[in-house]
């Protein structure tokens, strides 16, 4: 299953959700090399998040690679800052179009709710809590950690509290049919959740790479706490689809609703 779009009106333009995509694509394309080697390896190797660089639990030095031909080495000190340019990093292609994706489809209507300044900040606390159970989960972990699902996962806890009836039509594969549903947001972002934390209970203890699981969920819960702190309610007030109890169907077009 694959989100498409909601049946949720924004009245403010979603600027912070358009820079934050624009910054994400801007390091895909300077830092990152559009994906091409060397410039793919270095940067998530420079930038990536790395628990047992951050947190000195493995020694200065040791060496691992990252990319064809491309070797990581772990420095001396702690890189704090990496857990912040981790947020803006991508491993591939898909890895950013999906991100972006979610981040454009839930983004735009938590920033509708708590305005342009408040919603940078609620992002980058989402994406350090994310980082903080994901390196807590995996302490001695050299495997890079990189992308911006894990402040994305914060956007779509908050979203799940501040429009749970809303629906989200999703694309469903079928073999060869392809069809689409509407649920509501609490149906599909509750799935997500759980699909989350099943495979991050799998990946305990494992050093390899792979989906950080945990930095979702830490996101996730993140984003459904701080948005109780973040939200402003006089732009609540004028949504239709806000909470439980809405005077609008959850699944009539926002096209029909008088502004």
């Amino acid at each position: 299953m694959f989100p498409i779009r909601d049946d949720n009106p924004h009245f403010l333009i979603p600027y912070t959700t358009y820079g934050i995509i624009a910054l994400n694509v801007i390091a895909w394309v300077f830092l990152q090399g559009i994906g091409t080697e060397p410039m793919l390896s270095r940067s998530v190797c420079r930038l990536g998040l790395i628990p047992g660089e951050l947190l000195q639990t493995v020694p200065a030095g040791t060496r691992f690679q990252v990319g064809p031909g491309s070797m990581c080495i772990l420095g001396d000190t702690s890189s704090w800052y990496t857990a912040i340019t981790s947020m803006f990093l991508h491993g591939g292609w898909f890895h950013l179009i999906g991100n972006m994706w979610f981040l454009w489809l839930f983004g735009n209507n938590v920033e509708d709710s708590m305005g342009h300044g408040r919603f940078v900040v609620f992002y980058v606390l989402c994406g350090l809590a994310a980082a903080a159970l994901q390196v807590a989960t995996a302490p001695e972990s050299a495997i890079p950690m990189v992308g911006a699902s894990g402040a994305i996962g914060g956007v779509m806890g908050a979203y799940i509290l501040l429009y749970p009836r809303v629906h989200v039509h999703m694309l469903i594969f079928l073999g060869f049919f392809i069809t689409t549903v509407a649920v509501p947001a609490v149906v599909m972002l509750g799935y997500w959740l759980l699909i989350q934390l099943i495979s991050g209970f799998g990946t305990l203890g494992d050093q390899g790479g792979g989906v950080a699981f945990w930095a979702h969920v830490g996101g996730f819960v993140a984003g459904a706490i701080l948005v109780l702190v973040f939200r402003d309610l006089r732009l609540l007030e004028r949504h239709p689809y806000y909470g439980w109890t809405q005077h609008h169907s959850p699944s009539q077009s926002w096209r029909q609703i008088g502004r």
